[in-house]
């Protein structure tokens, strides 16, 4: 365990696609994915989505890439080097900024899957539906409860955070990142065996085109962005720990295979059970802990054991998937302050774990005691949710893309994305091209759309 201010790199290939993946596989694959597929017409939305995936989540993801492997800094020193004292380096402080305000609530929703695995371990998923919604709403009001199993999740991430990258993050995503593939397939298979399981799979994979509308397209592009960790600071501070010799492109197509994957198989689990108990999955946030528990009731309370190891399962498995999202959230805010203040790895990430429990209780307590502290009409928690997703990450998204397309020589792009002509990369004008038209102008719809103006 270090605590110099020397940069660490991760160690081996694995490790860079398993912590890099994790940091991009979190609650938005395995919750939000499936009921926004739920609500688009299922299959539909998934083609749509892949082609988002592919013609702007993967570029945009280059792009961090590229910025943050050059620069070897953090994410906001990292736009600065190349920005070369002009305004665009404000760009990497919104990706910082980003990132703060998302683990201030996320670390709240982070600690209910952790308050909901002890619940399955402890036998108390049982009940009516009114049961369930009357348990999460007693349990996220609460004053105490909450923060304490956000400040649990915090300390975790803490842990793998001052063991720094290689005997930390990746060391950690080593562990987590198999065994959440383990659950998931574990979960899809019990799901698949259930009667009438079979009306889920095909509604997740038989197409109906009649449900396309220009909003289908826009909440395509906005879950890539979400999914994929994109213009949350992210990809650009785990670029930095890249050796130079790791194949940009090569790692960003396996990412957002492995990222795709994961919400594919959270849809063969979530949509095969809810399905086989009439239960439409499409209830949005509520899915995870209120409709999810009455589907475990319904489709496996005939054997008990059965319906104890899948709940219990299903939640281990979305907070592991929470806790890799956090370690990266949090790692580039502990980058940001050991670089910028010039302090050791440790004083930083004890300085941002102890924000994090700070800001967090306040995110938790407007949900309940402190419903009366509200911004802009809304409370904290949905504040710091509505600007992050409707407002930083499309702004963030469409600057970075402008700030390559535009700005940054054409030389340096090609001679990272080549690997300094090492790597044969044969679509490099129309990565360029895509940069600076395609991108920005469907971010830029995205943006328009999520704050009601189309």
């Amino acid at each position: 365990m270090s605590n110099s201010l020397e940069r660490g790199n991760f160690g081996t290939k694995l490790g860079v696609i398993l912590a890099t993946a994790g940091g991009a596989v979190g609650l938005g694959n395995v919750w939000r994915f499936p009921y926004v597929t739920g609500q688009n017409g299922g299959a539909a939305f998934i083609l749509i989505y892949f082609i988002c995936v592919l013609i702007m989540g993967i570029p945009v993801m280059l792009c961090e890439f590229l910025i943050g492997r050059h620069a070897q800094s953090n994410t906001a020193r990292a736009y600065t080097k190349l920005a070369n004292g002009t305004p665009w380096k404000w760009v990497g402080y919104m990706g910082v900024l980003t990132a703060a305000l998302i683990i201030g609530y996320y670390g709240v929703v982070s600690g209910w899957t952790l308050q909901y695995v002890l619940a399955s371990a402890t036998g108390q998923l049982h009940g009516t539906p009114d049961d369930f919604r009357a348990l999460f709403s007693e349990f996220s009001t609460n004053p105490i409860k909450p923060i304490i199993w956000m400040a649990l999740l915090v300390g975790m991430t803490h842990y793998v955070i001052v063991h720094g990258i290689e005997d930390g993050i990746e060391k950690a995503s080593k562990i987590m990142m198999p065994l959440l593939f383990i659950l998931l397939l574990v979960l899809v298979g019990c799901s698949l065996m259930l009667p009438g399981a079979m009306d889920g799979v095909e509604f997740l994979l038989k197409p109906d085109f009649s449900k396309i509308t220009g909003k289908t397209f826009l909440e395509a592009l906005g879950q890539s962005f979400f999914s994929l960790s994109i213009a949350m600071g992210c990809l650009c501070t785990y670029a930095s720990y890249f050796k130079r010799e790791t194949n940009l492109v090569g790692t960003a197509f396996q990412i957002s295979i492995i990222d795709t994957f994961v919400a594919i198989l959270a849809g063969l689990m979530i949509f095969p059970a809810a399905m086989s108990v009439g239960v439409q999955p499409d209830s949005g946030p509520s899915l995870i802990f209120i409709t999810l528990p009455n589907v475990f009731e319904q489709a496996f309370g005939s054997v008990p054991v059965v319906q104890y190891v899948v709940s219990l399962a299903f939640y281990v498995l979305l907070s592991i998937a929470a806790l890799t999202s956090n370690i990266s959230l949090h790692e580039v805010s502990t980058s940001f302050l050991s670089e910028e203040l010039r302090i050791g790895r440790r004083k930083a990430a004890t300085f941002v774990s102890v924000m994090c429990v700070v800001v967090g209780a306040v995110c938790s307590l407007s949900l309940g005691d402190w419903d009366w502290a509200r911004l802009f009409g809304m409370p904290i928690f949905d504040f710091f949710d509505w600007t992050t997703a409707n407002i930083l990450l499309p702004l963030g998204g469409f600057f970075t893309c402008l700030f390559i397309g535009w700005y940054v020589e054409h030389k340096l792009i090609h001679d990272e994305i080549t690997n300094w002509g090492t790597s044969n990369y044969h679509f490099f004008h129309l990565f360029v091209f895509v940069v600076k038209f395609v991108c920005p102008l469907f971010i830029l719809f995205v943006f328009l759309h999520q704050i009601g103006w189309v």
